[in-house]
């Protein structure tokens, strides 16, 4: 573990702090739901109740685990970073060699992370308890998020 710590030390990298990642996921997030809502406004908005604008909600929830997949997997693989990682300056790296991540390294990140936000985003969580800072979605991945 620590040869790891070493190695990234070594390339001249340095680990994204928490805050960082945390404030990238909330920029993310904001954009995948408006991208989300204009998507689907007429579906949701020409409802007149609360109730059934909830319930129309409830039931596009795939659409938006989808959305959310391929916004991660696409800005991943073809950046190295999502739009809020961009603004926050930090990126995704594959662990093994330090470069971007392949097209199947990113879909497999997203799927990963869609399932710890289903988790009670346990596998964020996980973060504060890893020396190298990786969320489950990381470390099925083996992947890192740096500074750039």
């Amino acid at each position: 573990m620590f040869d790891d710590l070493e190695k990234i030390e070594r390339e001249g990298l340095t680990l994204a702090s928490l805050q960082a990642r945390g404030w990238a996921f909330f920029i993310d997030e904001v954009i995948v739901s408006l991208i989300f809502f204009i998507i689907f406004w007429d579906f949701i908005f020409v409802l007149k109740t609360p109730e059934k604008m909830i319930e129309a909600i409830n039931s596009l929830v795939g659409y938006l685990l989808l959305l959310k997949i391929i916004y991660q997997t696409f800005f991943v693989w073809y950046y190295a970073a999502t739009p809020g990682k961009m603004i926050l300056k930090i990126e995704v790296i594959e662990e093994r060699d330090f470069q971007t991540p392949s097209f199947l390294v990113s879909l497999n990140r997203a799927i990963g992370r869609v399932i710890s936000e289903m988790l009670f985003y346990l596998g964020f969580a996980w973060a504060f308890l890893d020396p190298k800072r990786q969320t489950w979605h990381d470390k099925l991945a083996k992947t890192l998020v740096v500074n750039v």
